[in-house]
């Protein structure tokens, strides 16, 4: 009976514990009530009545709180009245009441939600085709422009300050603005007001400028070089005219070759002086012919020859060489150049059995081989693709090559046979020339032991191809076929004043280290000389 007391006693306790009414709830959407602070909302006439100490009022069953207060939380935007409200004794009406006002809030919140979705919604739409119709309008711009700029190489436009503003279009009024390389030109107050302007409007993408043809024409002739000067234009006639004849001065020839030949003229100028082609104009058409035909006969005779056990070191040393040949210059990596460097090397080795191949002797090719490629070609040859050449062009370039490579080694071949006897006879002379014309630089050598085979080796195998830019070796090799000795010779003179042209760096250095560094990479040979 005592439990069934305690069940009965249970919804007859404080009210302030029953479901239902204001607790302090950890964690809610809203601070609890409190009496206290909202004492002023409680109308004096719904106060409850005090509590008398008689018979306690009847109880309120589970059922009847569970129904008043299912909707207890959903509270809407009237906080503070509803909180009051919520301290009256609650009933049907006063829960229906909050009700409607939650639904009518909640209803309101998402009719505003709404309306700004679709306001944006527009927005975006009105966006997108404003950029559209800009887009559109830049095309025109464009299409506009190009037929001015062909109106105004023709000489049709009356005034070149004819600009973009001046075409009637509905976005020419303040709203779009042409971008800055677009921009017509005009003087620096225009310039600045519509530079200031882009940063207050959108701007078109960017285009990058658009050179003339004309104004690239006239920056360069079609060979990549320089106008010729008037003196070099005088030169080169002079060339003309003594190439011109039945048979030509080679002594006069040289003369002219000393201090430099024109480009246009170098090819039949190198062949003459090297001896590859005779004086007389008539018959040199034939020879060119033979030479040919007889330097590939040797490529059909020997070349299958070059993996048999005799040979096949001097062709692998050959392979291995021929990339390393001027590896900057992409002229030199292309395949077919190499095969062609191949042939020439080993069909010279398997000629002259006395020197055979010798490492070095591949850079001696390249100056023959870009000059003959100047014979085709009118652009310049360090960038260019050979196989875009015909293919007798490029067998006879070939074959010129070979030869006249052979007559420059013909003069100079000591300096490859066993020993190298001639690089030591040079190196010599080197040193005695340069003890006679600055003992300075001399005793500067002696006193810190440095010995000229060291440096000049190189010079002699070489012929200070690896101290100079390609282009500055052919301009010396001008000089060289004119002298009667030039690759023997005058090279010694050559390299006695690179010693006297740099003794005053060479006097700088104080230890062996640095004055063999210098005397292998002198300064001005990799910087100011290429210029």
């Amino acid at each position: 009976m005592s439990n069934d007391g305690n069940k009965k006693q249970f919804w007859k306790r404080n009210a302030a514990k029953v479901p239902g009414s204001i607790q302090h709830v950890y964690g809610a959407q809203h601070p609890p009530f409190d009496p206290l602070l909202h004492a002023n909302l409680i109308k004096a006439g719904n106060r409850p009545p005090p509590a008398t100490p008689g018979k306690p009022k009847k109880a309120t069953t589970f059922q009847e709180f569970e129904s008043i207060t299912s909707d207890a939380w959903d509270v809407g935007d009237d906080d503070d009245e509803l909180l009051a409200m919520a301290a009256q004794n609650l009933n049907i009406e006063v829960v229906m009441e909050t009700a409607n006002k939650v639904i009518e809030n909640h209803s309101k919140q998402q009719e505003r939600q709404r309306q700004d979705d679709t306001t944006e919604l527009e927005q975006r739409g009105e966006d997108t085709q404003e950029e559209a119709a800009e887009d559109d309008k830049e095309e025109e711009e464009e299409e506009d422009e190009e037929d001015e700029e062909d109106r105004a190489g023709e000489g049709d436009r009356t005034s070149p300050e004819v600009s973009f503003a001046s075409q009637s279009s509905p976005y020419t009024e303040g709203r779009l603005v042409k971008s800055q390389s677009e921009a017509p030109i005009g003087s620096p107050k225009d310039a600045a007001g519509e530079h200031a302007g882009l940063h207050r409007q959108r701007s078109l993408p960017h285009r990058p400028p658009v050179i003339p043809l004309v104004a690239r024409m006239a920056d360069q002739n079609t060979s990549g070089t320089p106008a010729m000067t008037e003196r070099e234009a005088s030169r080169l006639d002079k060339f003309k005219q003594l190439l011109a004849g039945p048979n030509t001065d080679l002594e006069e020839l040289r003369k002219l070759s000393w201090s430099g030949i024109p480009r246009q003229v170098r090819p039949i100028t190198w062949k003459l002086l090297s001896g590859y082609l005779p004086a007389n104009a008539e018959r040199r058409e034939s020879v060119l012919q033979r030479k040919r035909q007889e330097y590939f006969g040797f490529i059909q005779q020997y070349y299958d020859s070059r993996n048999d056990e005799n040979h096949q070191d001097t062709y692998r040393q050959i392979h291995i060489d021929i990339p390393r040949t001027n590896p900057l210059i992409p002229l030199f990596q292309q395949a077919s150049v190499q095969e062609i460097f191949e042939r020439i090397l080993f069909i010279w080795a398997i000629r002259h059995p006395a020197s055979g191949y010798v490492q070095g002797i591949n850079d001696l090719v390249t100056p023959f081989f870009v000059v003959y490629v100047f014979e085709y070609i009118e652009e310049e040859v360090e960038n260019f693709d050979v196989s875009s050449l015909q293919e007798e062009a490029l067998r006879n370039i070939e074959a010129d090559s070979f030869w006249c490579m052979s007559k420059l080694l013909d003069g100079i071949q000591d300096n490859y046979t066993f020993a190298q006897p001639g690089i030591q006879r040079k190196v010599k002379a080197l040193e005695e020339l340069v003890s006679r014309i600055d003992e300075s630089v001399h005793r500067h050598m002696q006193q810190y032991e440095v010995e000229y085979l060291q440096f000049a080796f190189r010079w002699m195998n070489n012929l200070l191809m690896r101290e100079l830019p390609l282009r500055c070796t052919i301009r010396l090799w001008d000089t060289y076929q004119a002298e009667p000795e030039g690759f023997s010779h005058f090279h010694l003179y050559v390299c006695a004043a690179f010693l006297v042209r740099w003794r005053k760096e060479i006097l700088e250095e104080r230890d062996f280290q640095g004055l063999m560094i210098l005397c292998r990479t002198f300064p001005q040979c990799t910087g100011a000389t290429r210029k």
